[in-house]
C-alpha cells in the first residue's frame, strides 16, 4: 500500500492521528522536500514519529518514482507531504503511476495553506483562482500571474498568491556542464512578491494601460501560517513591499470586494490603521 500523508502546516504534532498510525506501520517513509517546508527539521519529525525518514527531493521523485512505487508493491510505504497531499499537482502523478502499476493507495488529508489562509479573516468562498509568483531573473520576467489577479478582482474575488521556493536548484552553468552542484535554498518573501507586482503595474502604465491593481490595493501578507510565530499583516500593496514578516514560508493575498466583516478582521492586522479609513478599500478599484 502507498500512503500519501498530509503533515499540516506547523510542526511534527500537526499530523493527524490517522496519519501517524499509518506512518508508524510503514516499512519505508519518504518526506517530500521541495514543494513546501515545515517549521521544524527532519530530526524533530523522526523523533516524534519514531521512524527514520528518507528525504525525497524533486530529482528523486521525478526520476526514481518507479522504485518507490515498486517498494509500495511489496510493503507499506508512506509519502509525507507538508500541508495536504494534493496541494501540489506533482502528487497526482504518483497516484496515477500507482494505479497503472496496480498498487493500492490511500490519501490521508490535512490542513494546507489553501484553507488556512482563512486565518486573516477573508472568507474562503470569496477567493478566485490561486496563482504562483515566481522569482524573476535578468532574462525571464513573466507577468501572466498578474492577469489572473486582475481577472479575479474584476469578479470581486480575492487572490491567494503562492510564493516561489527554490530548493536544490542548479545554476545554468552547472546545469549545462552536468555538475551536481546546487544553489542555496531561496524562499520568496512578501516584500519581493509585492515589488514584482509594483514593477508590473509601472510597466503596464508605460504601455498606456490602466492596471486593475494599484499601489493602494489592499493586500495581506502571511508568514509561517500554523506555526507559533505566525505573522499576518494587512495594508496596501506599497506597504507590503516594506513590511517585515521574518522567516519563510510567506504567502500574499490581493483582495477583491470585501464584506464589512472581512474589513473588520483585516483591521486587526493592519500595518497602518488609516489604510482602512478610506471607503475605497471596500471596492475593487
Amino acid at each position: 500500500m502507498l500512503y500519501l500523508v498530509g503533515l499540516g502546516l506547523g510542526d511534527a504534532q500537526d499530523i493527524t492521528v490517522k496519519g501517524l498510525e499509518a506512518v508508524r506501520r510503514c516499512r519505508r517513509v519518504y518526506l517530500e522536500a521541495y514543494t513546501s517546508v515545515l517549521t521544524v527539521g527532519k530530526e524533530a519529525l523522526e523523533e516524534f514519529y519514531g521512524k527514520e525518514l528518507i528525504l525525497a527531493d524533486r530529482e528523486m521523485v521525478e526520476q526514481e518514482a518507479d522504485s518507490l512505487l515498486k517498494e509500495a508493491g511489496v510493503c507499506d510505504v508512506a509519502f509525507l507531504v507538508v500541508g495536504d497531499p494534493f496541494g501540489a499537482t506533482t502528487h497526482s502523478d504518483l497516484v496515477l503511476r500507482a494505479v497503472k502499476l496496480g498498487i493500492p493507495y490511500k490519501v490521508i488529508h490535512n490542513a494546507s495553506i489553501m484553507n488556512a489562509v482563512g486565518c486573516c479573516g477573508l472568507q474562503l468562498y470569496n477567493f478566485g483562482e490561486t496563482v504562483s509568483i515566481v522569482f524573476w531573473t535578468d532574462t525571464w520576467k513573466p507577468e501572466s500571474f498578474f492577469d489572473k489577479i486582475e481577472k479575479n478582482r474584476q469578479n470581486g474575488m480575492h487572490t491567494l498568491c503562492l510564493l516561489d521556493i527554490k530548493v536544490k536548484e542548479q545554476s545554468l552553468e552547472n546545469l549545462m556542464k552536468g555538475r551536481k552542484i546546487y544553489e542555496p535554498p531561496r524562499y520568496m518573501s512578501v516584500n519581493q512578491a509585492a515589488e514584482q507586482l509594483l514593477a508590473i503595474i509601472q510597466n503596464r502604465r508605460l504601455q498606456g494601460e490602466k492596471p486593475g491593481i494599484t499601489e493602494d490595493t489592499v493586500c495581506v501578507g502571511l508568514a509561517r501560517v500554523g506555526a507559533p510565530d505566525e505573522k499576518i499583516a494587512s495594508g496596501t500593496l506599497q506597504q507590503m513591499a516594506t513590511v517585515e514578516l521574518g522567516a519563510p514560508l510567506h504567502s500574499l493575498i490581493v483582495t477583491g470586494t470585501m464584506h464589512p466583516l472581512e474589513l473588520e478582521m483585516l483591521k486587526l492586522f493592519s500595518v497602518d490603521s488609516s489604510t482602512f479609513e478610506n471607503n475605497a478599500c471596500q471596492r475593487t478599484t
